[in-house]
């Protein structure tokens, strides 16, 4: 087992990483930029390490300044959390050739499934439902028209290197095909250096319906069941849930064989997420895999009592799983509270927090890393806490996240509380009755 690791990330993911870590009785390095000084990562890590300015690009995404950190620091290991380097296939790569153990995937794995078109040829192959589509990447427009008239409008433009909804169109029809084309590429290259485009089918409204797998170096694979994360704006997530509101008994047992083949036709170690797209007729499609820990995992986490973090370390340190499958025995919700203003569309609000108190009760669990008198910078993503209720029903996890909502006070600044307070009361969300299109009919009131 590692004796000591470095979190390369910030916030409450690198104090939740802490926690596991100081469970297990292993050592930890807290990374921070000059932003982050106050940090309660920073103050609960045995060590911490100033990586630079502010800005992400001199400090959470300097990968010298981090290998740097943890050669000083004798750090065995470096844990990236999610975002940041996460996902970086040069950050897994200089980790191994400078004797760190990188506590997720290898850098053959991030490149393969961080290739969309690649990773829906290697799906295909593995016998995973994929949207009909391109074969590989698309060749010129002339070649984008003749496959937009075979598949069928509409369609979607994606960029095989996107992210984030960049460098994604969809087409509704012929006339538009060749402006979304131009546009795609511009945007996929300015964001990614690669304007290389698929396409496939465009599925109307969708549930975007997740498996969290774990594998290990045998190549053998389980999984922990679904999370539906339909609740999203501009391909954001807001809010998630688990089971799916949606799933049937039948459905679910089959997502969970496709997403072991999934991990497993790519022999895939590490905790990581098989994402679907789920039709109206419970029809469901490989849309990607994440080759990393997922903001939504404490709601797994809350219905199979399972550490993800502590199965991720004991992986990456060779130890076998188990490869037993898991279902949820409970329902758990997680809403995303980010520093924004729900009522001026969604703008960033940063700034001083002037009071906080947090929810407490049976059931409730609240991820954060902030508190009174916490500067919240500009230079980060906005999510500042995550509040998870759990449940044996789906109706009393909403109740209970009423009354935590209720009570989570947070003064100096503007958060999406309200929102996710009007999103419990919406007589839709409560039938789970939603798709990836719900928040395009949201209305604050």
């Amino acid at each position: 087992m590692f004796k000591k690791i470095l979190i390369a990330n910030r916030g409450e993911i690198a104090l939740r990483i802490i926690r596991t870590c100081k469970e297990m009785g292993i050592k930890t390095v807290a990374v921070y930029s000059k932003a982050d000084a106050d940090s309660l990562h920073v103050r609960f890590a045995d060590e911490a390490v100033c990586i630079g300015p502010a800005a992400s690009a001199e400090s959470y995404l300097k990968i010298p300044n981090i290998i740097a950190a943890a050669e000083i620091t004798n750090a065995d290991a470096i844990h990236p959390g999610y975002g940041f380097l996460a996902e970086n296939s040069n950050f897994s790569k200089i980790c191994d050739e400078n004797g760190i153990k990188f506590i997720g995937a290898s850098p053959e794995m991030i490149d393969g499934m961080g290739d969309k078109a690649n990773a829906k040829e290697t799906m295909k192959k593995a016998g995973v439902p994929t949207i009909p589509g391109s074969v590989g990447l698309i060749k010129d427009f002339a070649d984008c028209t003749k496959l937009a008239k075979e598949i069928g409008y509409p369609v979607m433009l994606k960029a095989t290197a996107g992210g984030g909804g960049k460098g994604m169109r969809l087409v509704w029809e012929q006339e538009n095909l060749k402006d979304s084309w131009n546009s795609a590429r511009q945007e996929s290259k300015a964001a990614f250096g690669n304007d290389g485009m698929y396409m496939e089918k465009f599925i109307e409204d969708p549930r975007h319906i997740e498996i969290q797998i774990i594998g290990d170096y045998t190549g053998k694979a389980a999984h922990l069941s679904e999370r539906d994360c339909s609740i999203q704006r501009r391909h954001q997530k807001l809010a998630e849930e688990t089971p799916s509101p949606f799933m049937t008994n039948k459905l679910r047992k089959e997502m969970g064989v496709a997403a072991i083949k999934a991990a497993e036709a790519v022999k895939y170690e590490g905790v990581g997420t098989v994402e679907f797209l789920v039709d109206k007729h419970r029809d469901f499609y490989f849309m990607e895999m994440n080759t990393r820990i997922q903001v939504e995992h404490p709601i797994t986490e809350e219905v199979v009592d399972f550490d993800l973090i502590r199965e991720q370390i004991k992986v990456a340190a060779g130890i076998e799983i188990s490869g037993k499958n898991y279902m949820p025995q409970l329902h758990a919700i997680e809403c995303r509270i980010n520093a924004e203003d729900p009522y001026n569309g969604f703008r960033p609000c940063p700034g001083m927090i002037s009071a906080f108190h947090a929810p407490g009760g049976h059931g409730i669990r609240i991820d954060t890393h902030v508190y009174a008198n916490y500067m919240i910078p500009p230079y980060y993503d906005s999510m500042i806490a995550k509040v998870i209720t759990v449940a044996q029903t789906r109706q009393e996890a909403i109740s209970k996240m009423e009354r935590a909502l209720d009570e989570f006070i947070i003064e100096g600044i503007k958060t999406t509380i309200p929102f996710h307070q009007e999103l419990m009361k919406n007589e839709d969300f409560r039938n789970g009755n939603y798709t990836t299109k719900f928040m395009e009919t949201f209305e604050m009131k």
